[in-house]
């Protein structure tokens, strides 16, 4: 069969690299992918991202199956337009992501539904959302409502640093949110203690099947210091998810939400991403939402998934009243997969593009080098076209062996201004 992927970074090329391992594909196509698909004789770019372009170019060219990778073509409502037209698609619709692409929408739900979270205030005036935050005190979390890449949260340890989050988002947006009708708003949440893991699901709108655990690491430099990105790399399995958390997770927090968005009446397909906050006691609450894999946990987990992603894609599309992933049993390499991102110059505030990329060491079973912010360039190379540019991913027996194979390989990659961690997996090295 014919599969299409959409969307162009890391999490994409990850998920295009595993599809094309089924013996049931014949061609993968990546839209608009990036340097790294281009190089990889398996997988195809195609110079789409129209909604519309894309469903008329999957029709014509009898695409059996398409998954959606990042939350713009979601949020711009890709499903609806293929299901409309009787192609198979993962994801859930423009109504279901709002889960992600509006966090007033996933808090008001949480808070509906029972579902454990943070404390929180939405506002649209810049006066009374400082005055919240000068009345409730820092450390305290304020976040745009409306994608932002993976951007759009300040952890404020300070008052000053929670006021310029406000003013950042309400009044510049300098962070370039993408706002939801009835213009700019923030919410404003407590600060939750304990250790973030992410727990990413897949959903037929109905039933659920887990995929392996994971943690990532949001700051930008070793020792989690620095400011907040997409994500600087991430690690599976997450000791921190113990086999209770997992079922309490599951129990108090995934489950829920499917029942209570099919309640709803706009029940989820797709994948699900919780990032949850797990404290001292082992009592998970839910930070946010994604409607879409994490990146870059994408690229460990898809190292480690031993099952034919096709076949688990094709049991969550299966029409009728629900799909068929109650029945799906996920199999997974017992190794650690570890990813490091290297990004840009000036990343996350302003990255540099158009840096000359050199060193990239051949793919083995073991190693892989997935590719974000590339494209390819004349004579056949790569160079730099984003803020994470890619992410070094490594299986081994071991958190410190894993993270100790990926800096070395991480160092042998060039280009101008690389800033990668060397510490990501920090918390579970023993």
């Amino acid at each position: 069969m014919k599969v299409l992927v959409i969307g162009g970074g890391g999490r994409e090329h990850a998920l295009a690299w595993k599809l094309g391992q089924s013996p049931k594909v014949q061609a993968v196509y990546v839209a608009p992918g990036n340097g790294g698909t281009a190089q990889d004789a398996r997988l195809e770019n195609i110079a789409l991202t129209d909604v519309t372009a894309l469903r008329v170019w999957a029709q014509d060219n009898k695409i059996a199956l398409t998954v959606v990778g990042p939350e713009q073509p979601l949020a711009a409502g890709v499903v609806d337009e293929f299901r409309n037209h009787g192609l198979r698609i993962f994801g859930p619709t423009k109504a279901a992501a709002q889960l992600e692409s509006s966090k007033a929408f996933s808090k008001a739900f949480m808070q509906r539904h029972g579902i454990p979270t943070a404390e929180y205030e939405t506002f649209t005036d810049a006066a009374m959302a400082h005055a919240y935050v000068d009345r409730k005190g820092a450390p305290i979390v304020v976040k745009a409502d409306g994608l932002a890449a993976g951007k759009g949260v300040v952890v404020a340890m300070s008052l000053a640093e929670a006021h310029e989050a406000i003013d950042f988002m309400l009044l510049d947006n300098k962070l370039g949110v993408a706002h939801n009708e009835g213009g700019a708003r923030v919410v404003i949440e407590e600060f939750l203690q304990g250790e973030e893991a992410s727990f990413i699901v897949l959903c037929d709108g109905k039933n659920v099947a887990a995929l392996a655990t994971s943690q990532d690491h949001k700051r930008l430099l070793d020792g989690d210091q620095g400011p907040n990105t997409g994500g600087m790399g991430a690690y599976s399995p997450a000791p921190v998810v113990t086999p209770e958390v997992h079922a309490r997770a599951m129990r108090e927090i995934i489950l829920p939400t499917i029942k209570g968005m099919e309640k709803d009446g706009i029940p989820f397909t797709g994948f699900l991403y919780a990032g949850l906050m797990i404290d001292a006691q082992g009592h998970p609450k839910t930070l946010e939402f994604n409607c879409r894999m994490g990146d870059p946990e994408t690229q460990p987990i898809m190292m480690r998934m031993k099952s034919d992603l096709v076949d688990l894609l094709w049991a969550a599309t299966e029409t009728g009243p629900h799909g068929r992933l109650d029945d799906f049993e996920l199999e997974w390499d017992r190794h650690v997969a570890l990813g490091v991102v290297m990004a840009a110059h000036g990343y996350p505030m302003s990255p540099r593009k158009g840096d000359a990329i050199t060193g990239l060491p051949k793919n083995t079973e073991q190693a892989v080098v997935f590719h974000a912010g590339t494209v390819p360039t004349e004579g056949g190379g790569v160079a730099t076209s984003g803020g994470r540019v890619l992410c070094v991913t490594v299986l081994a027996e071991s958190v410190k062996a894993a993270q100790q194979q990926a800096n070395d390989i991480a160092r042998g990659i060039h280009f101008d201004g690389a800033q990668y961690r060397h510490d990501i997996g920090h918390r579970a090295v023993k």
